[in-house]
């Protein structure tokens, strides 16, 4: 692939087939079977109903990469702030700072909801990751993260 700058927009209905295809590679690098019909459902609920802002990430005319955001609050703050819950860039196009510019996405969105800020959490292994959210300006909290998992078995 060739060293194009990516092109980020923000993702609409009509992209869904393409970032289903995106989101469920992306759930197969987390472990999860795969389940394309499942990651189409699952995108267009949230776009649907306003739940998330995901931005598609083209070089050129394929798409290679999303982010996925999700409205939160900060009571402490009183201020509205963005949680970045999926960020995932096809191999293909690692290393052409695709994932710094869905990042400058976030930070935009950030800035122009007058938000607080963007908070992201990423599995402990994920190095690579921790890095670039690191070099991009992410701090690393001192907060403990706890799940209460209530999904039946």
């Amino acid at each position: 692939m060739s060293t194009l700058s990516a092109h980020i927009r923000q993702a609409r209905l009509d992209d869904l087939d393409t970032l289903s295809s995106l989101f469920d590679q992306y759930r197969v690098w987390y472990g999860q079977p795969s389940d394309q019909a499942g990651a189409h459902q699952f995108l267009q609920e949230r776009m649907l109903m306003g739940e998330s802002i995901v931005f598609l990430a083209l070089l050129g005319t394929e798409a290679v990469g999303f982010i996925q955001l999700y409205p939160s609050f900060s009571s402490i703050y009183l201020q509205r702030q963005w949680i970045l819950n999926d960020l995932f860039v096809t191999q293909a196009a690692r290393g052409q700072r695709v994932g710094v510019a869905l990042l400058d996405a976030a930070r935009d969105l950030a800035r122009s909801s007058k938000a607080r800020g963007v908070v992201l959490e990423t599995a402990s292994d994920n190095l690579k990751a921790q890095r670039l959210y690191e070099r991009y300006g992410f701090q690393r909290d001192s907060g403990a993260h706890y799940l209460l998992s209530v999904a039946s078995v």
